[in-house]
């Protein structure tokens, strides 16, 4: 990983760019300013972007009672970090997550927050082999602040790109057949979440591509001239996925891949955590019976040593069928 490069330019559609500009510009409260806030102080002259993503956005939750999810994008880790361990770590696995606490009109908000460089922001949404960047971002988000014009096209172009990698990588694997965008959008959702280690079901999944249909929808659209070789839409605004028995193999193949390679990038990065995000450990307990209904052990002896306890939790899940 590198903290700077040029932006990469590909072939993408001016539709899918606009619609991702679209999506990522929507209104969002102004209890979140108090975190760009906070975020602007602490980085300075290195914060490019922050980007909200996941459940507070995807549902009506108040924020004095979830915990909010941003990514923090750097022009550089040297420069995001006076300690030089944590900008070796990022650039080694990014990104490093965090813990942030603001007070605002009497109520405490907080956000769980992961740092990444442009540059690997850029890559990880275009060239990784594995999703945890496209599977993210492929989703709405929305962009919550930006450096200059510059930095912004790039978010959105990175944005873009997830799209298109997460379609390109997801729909191989289905079946050929013509099914319509809430089956695409949850089929390959799941692919993304058994690569990761993640303790989702179908039934997450679903929820989240019936409540961003009409995101998805148009994603899907913009898209699709890119995409013509996996997918081919129909009079009836469904899409015949273009599979065939040679190529479904070997995209399982390469998702069977991403799931060994997911389990121990989780284990890594649940590790490098412990040295980033206070209660680390208290946190991914809380996560983790709030998304299945396992109620997991902390233990004095493993909360003094939460790698332990960490590598004890993923075993525990995987012989439970929890995650797969």
């Amino acid at each position: 990983m590198t903290d700077s490069m040029p932006p990469f330019n590909s072939q993408l559609p001016a539709a899918l760019i606009a619609e991702v500009a679209t999506q990522s510009n929507q209104a969002v409260s102004a209890d979140f300013a108090p975190f760009i806030d906070a975020l602007t102080a602490h980085f300075g002259a290195s914060l490019d972007a922050v980007i909200l993503y996941g459940s507070c956005l995807h549902s009506a939750c108040s924020l004095d009672e979830g915990i909010v999810d941003l990514y923090v994008v750097v022009d550089s880790y040297r420069k995001a970090y006076p300690q030089r361990y944590l900008g070796m770590l990022n650039a080694m696995l990014p990104p490093n997550v965090f813990y942030l606490e603001v007070h605002h009109q009497e109520k405490k908000l907080r956000a769980k927050y992961a740092v990444i460089s442009t540059a690997d922001f850029e890559q990880g949404a275009h060239y990784w082999f594995h999703s945890y960047i496209w599977a993210r971002f492929a989703q709405p988000s929305r962009l919550l602040y930006a450096r200059d014009e510059s930095v912004r096209q790039r978010i959105y172009t990175a944005l873009a790109h997830s799209v298109v990698t997460f379609l390109e990588s997801g729909v191989p694997a289905l079946e050929s057949n013509t099914i319509d965008v809430e089956e695409i959008w949850t089929r390959c959702l799941m692919l993304t979440y058994a690569a990761e280690l993640r303790a989702e079901q179908e039934t997450r999944a679903r929820h989240l591509a019936q409540a961003n249909l009409g995101a998805f929808t148009r994603l899907t659209e913009a898209a699709s001239p890119v995409l013509t070789e996996i997918l081919e839409k129909q009079s009836d605004g469904r899409y015949r996925c273009l599979t065939t028995p040679s190529t479904r193999r070997q995209a399982l193949w390469r998702w069977r891949l991403r799931r060994w390679q997911g389990r121990i990038l989780s284990i890594l990065r649940l590790s490098k955590a412990t040295l980033t995000f206070n209660n680390s450990v208290e946190y991914a307990a809380w996560k983790i019976e709030r998304h299945t209904g396992v109620r997991v052990e902390i233990t004095p002896m493993l909360r003094r040593h939460p790698i332990l306890w960490g590598l004890k939790v993923a075993w525990q899940l995987l012989r439970r069928g929890v995650v797969r």
